[in-house]
C-alpha cells in the first residue's frame, strides 16, 4: 500500500526518504526531487555536528554527497535500511575531506558507529528507542541484559557482570552474540 501525502507526517524519516527515492527509482521525478531536496537539510544537520570545526567545507560535503548517492543509487539495497545506505556515503566522503585537509582537519564523531544520520529529528529519537526495545525482547536474556547494560546504559563489563551475576567473559560473549543477533533481525534472517 502507498501512502499519500496527507500521511507524511504520521511516516517515520526513514520511511517518508525510502518510499520517495524508491518512487524516484521508478521514474517519478517530483519524488526524486522531494527525496533529494529534504536529504539535504539532514545531510547538513549531520555534517555540522561532524565537522564543527570545518563550517566552510559542510556545503561542498552536502553536494558531494547528494551526487554520490545520485550516482550510486543502482547499489542500493532495497532490503537495508536507506538511511544506513546514506550514512556510509556521507562518512566516505567526510574521509576523503580530512584526507586531503591533512593534521589541521577537526572533526568529532565521523567512526561513530551508533550515530545516526537522522537522529536531528526529536521524534525519531522516541521511535528508535522503541523499535530497539522490541528487538531486544526478542533476545535471550544472556543476550539482551550485557547489551542493555554495556551499550544503552554504559555500564563497564565488569559492572555488567556484577549487575547480572555473569563471569566478564560471559558479559562479552553475550554482547558480541546479541548483537550478530540483533544485525540478523534488522536484515530479516530470523
Amino acid at each position: 500500500m502507498t501512502r499519500t501525502s496527507s500521511d507524511d507526517r504520521n511516516w517515520t524519516v526513514e520511511e517518508r526518504l525510502r518510499e520517495r527515492f524508491v518512487r524516484g527509482l521508478a521514474g517519478d521525478g517530483a519524488e526524486y526531487e522531494a527525496f533529494l531536496r529534504e536529504l539535504c537539510g539532514h545531510l547538513r544537520a549531520y555534517l555540522r555536528k561532524r565537522l564543527a570545526g570545518m563550517p566552510d567545507d559542510i556545503e561542498d560535503l552536502v553536494q558531494e554527497t547528494l551526487i554520490a548517492v545520485h550516482s550510486r543509487r543502482d547499489t542500493y539495497d532495497r532490503g537495508q535500511p536507506l538511511t544506513a545506505w546514506v550514512h556510509a556515503i556521507a562518512r566516505y566522503k567526510i574521509v576523503d575531506l580530512l584526507r586531503t585537509h591533512g593534521p589541521r582537519a577537526r572533526a568529532t564523531e565521523v567512526f561513530d558507529e551508533d550515530s545516526d544520520l537522522f537522529g536531528s529529528v526529536d521524534n525519531e529519537a522516541a521511535l528508535a528507542k522503541r523499535d530497539v526495545a522490541r528487538l531486544l525482547e526478542r533476545l535471550p536474556e544472556r543476550q539482551r541484559l550485557p547489551i542493555v547494560h554495556t551499550r544503552l546504559e554504559g555500564l563497564s563489563v565488569a559492572e555488567a557482570a556484577r549487575a547480572t551475576g555473569m563471569s566478564e567473559s560471559a558479559v562479552k560473549v553475550g554482547v558480541h552474540r546479541g548483537l550478530k543477533a540483533l544485525a540478523s533481525m534488522i536484515r530479516g534472517e530470523r
